[in-house]
This record gives structure tokens, sequence and C-alpha cells, in this order.
């Protein structure tokens, strides 16, 4: 009997074709091999990837549920292109996520590494001028920052946040002037985080969050 429950456990521990696939989808669409407004042609993706249409058809669905692609009637499946609401609304999911993991700290918690290990990464993207790498990294940094509440659930809510959020980086004329001001920022944000001082990274983080906001909006109205 346990060594059937054992076979049981691998088999559900187990990622499905779907599962797998969603995931590589949703990386390409993160990457920007995908682009907002980009009808996706079954047949070449399932050529490609080479599975069957109705799994691929299944990933769609799972990527619809996450808010990065559309199903239009009678023209197909398409990468989201987000609205001004979109934006706003990704921005108060990051207000209410980031703000309060911040509030409680006391001490210097162990994520601590991997915001040290993203702004690296962000300085090395900085001297390489490759501003998709540095929104990476600025995006690391942030996904770290909401792993402060200790929430798996969270944690997976802050990746597909993060992940609609990637398709606004796409549509940015001049991604450098974006970008490049908020990595001087992370570290004045670690700074208050590794020090323990959850009042002072919150004002930094909630200040951070609505001049990128704001940024982001005025691009998109002047579009």
């Amino acid at each position: 009997m346990d060594a059937e429950l054992d076979t049981d456990r691998l088999l559900i521990d187990r990622p499905s074709t779907v599962e797998l696939l969603a995931d590589a989808l949703r990386e390409r669409i993160i990457k920007g091999v995908y682009r907002p407004g980009e009808r996706l042609v079954e047949k070449a993706i399932g050529d490609s990837f080479k599975v069957s249409r109705n799994s691929l058809r299944e990933a769609f669905r799972l990527l619809s549920h996450e808010r990065l692609l559309v199903h239009e009637l009678n023209r197909g499946v398409f990468v989201r292109m987000l609205s001004v609401a979109d934006v706003s609304d990704v921005y108060r999911v990051r207000k209410l996520v980031e703000c309060t993991a911040v509030r409680s700290l006391k001490g210097r918690p162990p994520q601590v590494d991997d915001m040290v290990a993203a702004v690296r990464a962000g300085d090395a993207a900085m001297k390489e001028q490759d501003w998709r790498a540095l929104g990476t990294a600025n995006m690391l940094f942030h996904q770290a920052v909401a792993s402060l509440s200790d929430s798996p659930r969270i944690d997976e809510l802050m990746r597909n946040t993060l992940a609609e959020l990637r398709l606004v980086f796409h549509t940015m004329a001049d991604p450098r002037r974006f970008h490049e001001p908020y990595l001087e920022r992370n570290k004045e944000i670690l700074t208050a985080i590794e020090a323990g001082d959850g009042a002072r990274a919150e004002r930094l983080l909630l200040k951070y969050l609505d001049d990128s906001e704001h940024q982001i909006v005025e691009a998109y109205r002047s579009a």
C-alpha cells in the first residue's frame, strides 16, 4: 500500500506537458520573444514544441488565466496589451504586497542575499548597457522584497504580477531612461532593509512605485 502511495505521489508531483509548455511560453513572453499584441499561431508553436493542439490550447488557457494572453473570437490568441487601467491595478497590487512585506521588518532578513544578487546583476547589466537584463534584475529584486512575506501564495501572485508588468516594459520607447534610475533606488531600499528599518523601506518603496507607475502611465498616454 505504501509503495502504491509513493507511486501516486510521484505522478502528482511530476509536471505535466501542459504545465511545462505554459512555463516555456511564459518565459518567451517575459523575454519579449512574443511581443504585446502579437498573434500566437497554433501550428507554428505546436510544431516548434512538438506538442498536440489540445496541449497547446490548455497552455494558452493557463496563460490567459494569468492575464498574459487573450483569446479573441474568430481571430485567435494574442499576447495581451495592458491598458492604463491594467497598469494602475498592477501597481495597486505591488504597493499592497511590497509595502506590507517590509513594514514589519525585524533585523536583517535572509532574503537580503537575493536582493544583493539582484542589485549586482543590475550593475553588470548597466555596464553592458543591456536594458532588458536590467529590467530582469529589477524584477528579481522586487520578487525578493515580496518574499519577505514568507508566503508561497504571495510569491506566486508576485511572479504573475511582474510577468504582466514585463509586457509593459516591451512597449517603453526608451528602456534605458525607464530602468536606469531605479537601480540606485533599489540600492537605497536594500540599505534600509539590511538595517531592519521597515518604516524607511516602506516610504522609499511607496515613492518608487508611485514614480514608476506615473512614468508608465504618461508614456502610454503620449504613445
